[in-house]
């Protein structure tokens, strides 16, 4: 029997492969990697097929690279393809991680959307501004791709992180409720509130810390129906 290693490929999903150390991860309190909310933002738009072309999830390295591109030629070509302006809902995981030799680094997470018919970018920060000047980087970076005038906030009644390693749950349990929000039939434009009370109402630390458990059984779920196909070839 081969040796197991935390290197070892345990799934692949779309674009997504994830390693047996991201299992460990998700088994502790541990801080999040870019591949498990690259992960949670690549299996979400399954939830509500009936919107997933007008909702854009994108996964942390592409936010980083538009964070830190050095020229607007390459960020120009870099972004046209994501086809911004057609999308209503954009999601961004911001983290602070300014090093472009360290991809994959950092050490906190926020989410920043994009909602085209309020015009607007929202920033939501678990730990109330700590990751502001990352947020408004990546704002004033593809305003203009999304052919609006858009305006950024920072919601101030973003709920809380309670210890010092939840933030990427937060991002992926805030990811999913406005995804939610956003393609429910029952839900109110007011520039004022947008999802804001969906959020303070939904995201609980008891919720949060179930996500851990949740996003741990997706996975092992998906390894299983994985072996699966294997075996049936």
């Amino acid at each position: 029997m081969e040796k197991q290693t935390a290197n070892d490929k345990i799934l692949s999903y779309n674009d997504v492969v994830l390693r047996r150390s991201d299992l460990a991860i998700l088994n502790g309190p541990y801080f999040l990697n870019d591949r498990i909310i690259e992960f949670y933002f690549s299996y979400l738009p399954s939830t509500f097929p009936e919107a997933s072309e007008d909702i854009l999830l994108l996964p942390p390295s592409i936010t980083f690279w538009i964070k830190e591109c050095p020229d607007s030629a390459s960020l120009k070509d870099f972004i046209e393809p994501l086809q911004l302006p057609q999308r209503k809902l954009i999601i961004f995981p911001i983290n602070d991680n300014d090093d472009v030799t360290a991809a994959g680094g950092g050490t906190h997470w926020s989410l920043l959307a994009f909602d085209r018919k309020t015009n607007l970018f929202v920033h939501h920060d678990s730990s109330g501004c700590l990751n502001k000047k990352h947020s408004k980087r990546v704002y004033k970076a593809v305003v203009a791709y999304t052919e609006t005038d858009a305006k950024y906030i920072d919601c101030s009644s973003t709920p809380r992180q309670v210890n010092g390693f939840d933030c990427g749950l937060y991002v992926t349990a805030i990811a999913r409720a406005i995804c939610k929000w956003c393609v429910s039939e029952r839900h109110d434009y007011n520039m004022e509130s947008l999802w804001f009370s969906t959020i303070e109402e939904q995201i609980t630390p008891s919720l949060v810390t179930n996500m851990r458990n949740e996003i741990l059984e997706l996975v092992r779920n998906l390894m299983v129906k994985q072996e699966n196909r294997v075996a049936r070839k």
